[in-house]
């Protein structure tokens, strides 16, 4: 359906449609990382390192199947548990990807990439994006950002003449042409170019909370809910014995127990706690303020 509508010029409806496509056999088990607060409707358990944050712009974690909170670069589940494992803007927020890219091939067989194209990123930074990336020849291309804003003078440029045009008029006609999609199975290849650049500069301070949501974006949340109902493996995730895929964050060990007091590794004897019902599996060692 999604390559349909963009053959026939319906490149936004595309856009939209990418969501619902996973190449994977209905038996398959999918995680998604840095689910947020719209996961994808095929995913089967999900990941995020927050409950509230500035950087999905204060969206609440969305928790309607298996959840964890735990960060990409040290993922608390077994090798290969899952078939096939989403990142869907995320990665872009890691300061250590060949760690993150580490991680998503220890636990999957095979995975889909997204994020925006380093192009859109150099002109257009986001405060909280410590990555430009895009695709060569099959491959990731990574470059870390020292800073924030790479290149000040062309983003001043950029949003002095461009950016409403581009933001409001041409990224919405032409999304696919600013993002990289990346598919992979077995291995991802990638190139980190400058390894040496220190990524995990000081986060932006966090701002306000928006305002509530008005009726138009009540009802754009209640239809996505309903899709997501409607598509999702809702009796199957029910079933999911989630201790049973995941790995002790601490010393890498299983098994692990969930109580209602938190989750207990059976080899080290590492306690993490359920925040709001969700198992915690942070590594002391990884802690980051929550934003």
């Amino acid at each position: 359906m999604m390559s349909v509508c963009k053959k026939l010029g319906f490149e936004s409806l595309a856009w939209s449609l990418r969501r619902l496509h996973c190449p994977v056999p209905a038996e398959a088990l999918v995680l998604e990382v840095g689910s947020g607060g719209n996961p994808y409707p095929r995913a089967n358990v999900l990941l995020d390192a927050y409950e509230d944050t500035r950087e999905r712009h204060w969206v609440p974690l969305k928790a309607d199947r298996p959840i964890v909170l735990g960060f990409v670069e040290k993922l608390p589940f077994r090798d290969k548990a899952f078939d096939f494992v989403i990142a869907s803007h995320v990665l872009e927020h890691s300061a250590d990807p060949a760690a993150f890219l580490g991680e998503l091939q220890r636990v999957a067989k095979a995975g889909y990439i997204e994020v925006p194209d380093a192009f859109f990123e150099r002109i257009n930074p986001y405060p909280d994006h410590r990555l430009e990336i895009t695709c060569r020849q099959g491959a990731l291309v990574i470059r870390k950002k020292a800073k924030w804003k790479v290149e000040e003078e062309t983003t001043e440029l950029y949003e002095d003449r461009a950016k409403d045009f581009v933001a409001l008029e041409l990224i919405p006609k032409r999304p696919f042409a600013f993002h990289t999609r990346y598919y992979w199975e077995g291995r991802i290849d990638f190139k980190v170019l400058n390894p040496e650049v220190d990524a995990s500069w000081p986060a932006v301070a966090s701002g306000h909370e928006p305002p509530p949501p008005g009726l138009a974006a009540r009802l754009r949340g209640g239809v996505l809910e309903a899709l997501r109902g409607l598509l999702s493996q809702s009796g199957r995730n029910k079933r999911i014995d989630l201790p049973s895929l995941l790995l002790c964050p601490s010393c890498g060990g299983s098994p692990l127990s969930m109580k209602t007091a938190g989750v207990t590794c059976g080899k080290c004897g590492a306690a993490y706690p359920l925040k709001n019902g969700i198992p915690a599996m942070f590594a002391p060692e990884r802690t980051r303020q929550v934003k």
